[in-house]
């Protein structure tokens, strides 16, 4: 078919939109805003980068601010419906949370201005370090790394600079279990080391023997996360820290699911010589869409001095009434700088503004009410749904979306169906060792009418699925678009919703 015969395909089966384009809107002269006039000397842009037409709407600040409530509408997010989105923490984000990081002193702080006059944006960046160090029991934190992946990605630098320096550079390697996040081969292998990959057991757990078969004198250390993607805590974790310190490795915990341990348990105490927090999942920052994340990294005292920079840091203790001076430091041997300047100072302020509500005991109720959250789904759903590690979990759990007898029917198609229930689908085919996996994260933001409302949903679609799979073959039927071809949008990717202008040379 000829690219002309594709198009003229896809025009044909297209539907109306169910929003005109911003482009579409408004009518020439309409202005949203009026600039006030300029306090500084103005100058003509250079001519070579005038253009004399510019295909912009012109539109009035209310046709901006109908259209985009109406485009807001046709999503499900957070705030207007149940998001079990596991192994992600898409949890409700207070909005006081929102209103301090607009706070002028810390929305209009700039990363070039001079130390003294930021000291209370460094004071709190200072002070979220020693909270995260103290949930985690580690020593000392970097806040630079802009989201989990990278601050995987500095937590295994860390570990290479360490073995550098003394002396041990022949450690290469990096065990990853199976049921691993993705990103964890990935940023093994970008930092040059090899990934070493071990089964888990019919429990769920890391598969022991096979550890201890594996870990040598090349081993750099290993990543894991806790509890791991299949929602269970290891059972034998300090077992597992004991073979790798045993061979001369050093251990980093994937903190994704640091909202199943929240002032309960403390990686380092543990064993960990390393970890990231996701602050964009743990402690409730927007999430999704893209961010901006967060991905601090916390380590024990010998790996402090490779933390990347630079680090807020008191440089000045005060005296008397007077506060300490706050500065920017470098650790003396750092892997170096991972982040333009000090990394999403936004999410700081509401990851800062998050633990100070809640304080200690109320961290500590956010673990109990996700684990109870969903190990109350868990065992609701477990007589309908195959639990293939049927016992507590953490703040998670796998099920799977098929039954024998009952052909045709996959974990996609329940997830569709689900959207007919107002209810955002859980994570599809992860992880990938269990098959037809749906991975479901209740959080602890939910209330059990809400967790009863989801278990009801998912009864429902499994007597559905026996009686009437049709229904789930043809899902979802009353949301804004319907079943659309996966295959064909991933293929046939339309990014712009017009016509690119020709510029020209």
């Amino acid at each position: 078919m000829t690219t002309e015969l594709i198009l003229q395909s896809q025009k044909e089966e297209t539907p109306a939109p169910l929003e005109p384009l911003i482009y579409d809107l408004g009518a020439p002269g309409r202005q949203g805003v009026r600039l006030p006039d300029p306090d500084v000397p103005t100058a003509d842009l250079p001519a070579d980068l005038l253009r004399a037409d510019l295909d912009l709407p012109e539109v009035s600040e209310q046709d901006v601010m109908r259209h985009f409530v109406r485009l807001s509408h046709l999503n499900h997010s957070v705030d207007t419906g149940f998001y079990p989105l596991g192994s992600c923490t898409m949890k409700y984000n207070p909005k006081l949370n929102e209103d301090m990081a607009r706070l002028p002193g810390f929305a209009q702080v700039h990363p070039l201005q001079d130390p003294s006059t930021a000291q209370g944006a460094l004071a709190l960046m200072v002070q979220l370090q020693e909270w995260l160090a103290e949930i985690s029991g580690m020593d000392a934190v970097s806040l630079q790394p802009a989201a989990g992946a990278q601050g995987e990605f500095a937590g295994i630098l860390l570990i290479r600079a360490y073995h550098l320096a003394n002396g041990e550079g022949h450690r290469t390697k990096i065990i990853i279990p199976d049921s691993a996040h993705g990103t964890n081969p990935a940023t093994t292998a970008m930092a040059g080391l090899e990934v070493i990959e071990i089964p888990s057991d019919a429990n769920g757990d890391v598969d022991l023997d096979k550890l201890r078969e594996v870990c040598g004198e090349d081993m750099a250390g290993m990543m894991i996360t806790v509890p791991n993607t299949l929602g269970v805590f290891e059972t034998h974790i300090k077992d597992i820290v004991d073979v790798i310190h045993g061979c001369g490795g050093l251990m980093y915990m994937d903190g994704a699911n640091m909202n199943a341990m929240l002032g309960v348990a403390k990686p380092a105490d543990l064993g960990f010589d390393v970890m990231h927090y996701n602050l964009h999942k743990t402690f409730s920052t927007p999430h999704g869409g893209g961010g901006p994340g967060s991905g601090p990294v916390a380590v024990v005292e010998k790996l402090a001095p490779f933390l990347p920079g630079p680090i807020a840091a008191i440089v000045e203790e005060g005296e008397g009434d007077e506060p300490p001076l706050y500065g920017l430091v470098m650790p003396e041997q750092s892997i170096g700088a991972l982040k333009a300047f000090y990394g999403n100072f936004g999410m700081m302020v509401r990851a800062f503004s998050y633990i100070s509500t809640y304080g200690a005991e109320g961290l500590r109720d956010v673990t109990r009410h996700a684990v109870l959250n969903a190990n109350y789904i868990r065992a609701r759903l477990k007589d309908a749904y195959t639990m293939p590690f049927d016992r507590v979990c953490g703040h998670e759990f796998v099920c799977e979306g098929h039954w024998d007898g009952v052909e045709d029917i996959h974990a996609l198609d329940i997830s569709k169906r689900l959207m007919d229930y107002g209810i955002h689908p859980p994570t599809n085919y992860f992880p990938l060792i269990v098959p037809e996996a749906l991975l479901i994260e209740p959080t602890e933001t939910e209330s059990k009418q809400s967790c009863d409302d989801f278990a009801d949903a998912m009864l429902t679609i499994a007597q559905e699925a026996k009686e009437h799979p049709e229904l789930l073959h043809d899902a979802p039927h009353i949301t804004p678009v319907g079943r659309v071809d996966d295959v064909l949008a991933a293929k046939q990717l339309v990014l712009c919703c017009r016509p690119l202008p020709d510029y020209g040379a």
